[in-house]
């Protein structure tokens, strides 16, 4: 699957290259976005993972039937998923960044909480005293 997410970063479609040029650098509500990312047995599109949203660019070989399945077992993962028409990202880019915004400012932060398993406190700091301290 890697490999194949590799090849499709290397030959993105029209619509998929000038979203990419807005949504890369942060540049939308400074939120970043990767590109072709493997979730399971899927490849989406484009994925900010801090607020688990999913952008998939729909062309004509999208299916519907399976791209409801698809979305929900994404879903089930804790992701949301929007779904964007090619014409839309070719004909009228600046609504198609408003509407990702919008979805960003609503999808709750998931790196607001702290980790479930924090390494212990001052750790890190402790073994370079130590090596710090002999030298």
């Amino acid at each position: 699957m890697k490999g194949f997410a590799r090849e499709m970063r290397h030959e993105p479609t029209e619509p998929e290259k000038r979203l990419w040029a807005r949504l890369s650098r942060s540049q939308i509500g400074g939120h970043k976005f990767r590109r072709q990312s493997v979730i399971g047995p899927f490849i989406v599109d484009f994925l900010c993972p801090q607020r688990a949203l999913i952008v998939e660019v729909d062309g004509d070989t999208h299916v519907a039937g399976s791209d409801v399945a698809r979305d929900q077992a994404l879903q089930q993962q804790g992701y949301q998923v929007i779904r964007i028409a090619n014409q839309d990202v070719m004909r009228n880019i600046e609504g198609v960044c408003a509407a990702i915004l919008g979805a960003l400012d609503q999808a709750p932060d998931r790196w607001a909480s702290p980790h479930p398993n924090p390494s212990p406190e001052g750790e890190g700091l402790f073994q370079i005293n130590e090596k710090t301290s002999d030298q």
